[in-house]
């Protein structure tokens, strides 16, 4: 069984099914057998159960009388809970997957920066800075940078007080950690953390219209980067593609 360190059986038993199904190893319509489950996975018919009704209440899964239990259609995933977004970010994340989230960004995070340029607290500008004093001091340590970006993001979702927008941070968390692994991974990006100042001195200075500019400016250059890193690996695959046959 693939083993999630710092999770139960249970857990790793969730992690495990959620990641196959969201990957399209079942397709909607399939009907799961857990007995196959339990022989796969090396645990017991109870962790199996638990695992499946925790998938049910994902929408992932849903059980019928004659008819078992069946993968549900996508349309009625709940694609915002936090282990979907998750587990569609590992691995191989689709564009279609990574052009929704940046489109989720474009419109959340621009609200964002304008309500916290409006409502900041000192506390808020104190949080804010230590993420970026944070991702200054990541330097070229990849996973460093990756969760102070994040931290910096939520402060910034946290200081416009607002506790509705403050739960779209799943979705913003998901969109920067796929795209942070890709770039930050591939260590072929810009230097982020002019803008990020940008963005801290916007809201600091409590004017709104410039901190939307400098969160536009760094979606822009996050875009910018993830294009760049995409180009660089299909020219990649183009020259390493398979080699013409020999002439006989």
């Amino acid at each position: 069984m693939v083993t999630h360190p710092g999770r139960g059986l249970h857990g790793q038993a969730v992690e495990e099914l959620g990641r196959r199904i969201i990957r399209g190893d079942y397709p909607p319509g399939t009907v799961v057998d857990p007995v196959k489950f339990e022989t796969e996975l090396g645990v017991s018919k109870t962790v199996v159960r638990e695992a499946m009704r925790v998938l049910a209440a994902k929408g992932l899964l849903e059980s019928k009388q004659k008819r078992g239990t069946t993968i549900r259609p996508r349309a009625d995933w709940n694609l915002l809970d936090s282990d979907l977004l998750r587990w569609q970010g590992s691995s191989a994340p689709t564009d279609g997957f990574l052009d929704d989230l940046a489109e989720v960004r474009a419109i959340v995070e621009p609200a964002g920066a304008r309500l916290a340029a409006a409502r900041r607290t000192p506390a808020d500008l104190d949080a804010l800075r230590q993420t970026l004093d944070a991702m200054a001091a990541a330097g070229t340590d990849a996973d460093a940078m990756v969760e102070a970006d994040l931290a910096f993001h939520r402060a910034l979702l946290d200081a416009a007080h607002n506790e509705l927008l403050s739960r779209m941070e799943v979705v913003i968390e998901a969109g920067l950690r796929v795209r942070d692994r890709i770039v930050h991974g591939a260590r072929h990006f810009s230097d982020s953390i002019p803008v990020h100042q940008e963005l801290l001195d916007a809201v600091e200075a409590g004017d709104p219209d410039a901190a939307v500019a400098a969160v536009e400016s760094l979606l822009a250059q996050a875009s910018h980067d993830l294009a760049a890193v995409q180009a660089q690996e299909d020219d990649d695959d183009t020259a390493t593609g398979p080699l013409p046959e020999e002439t006989p």
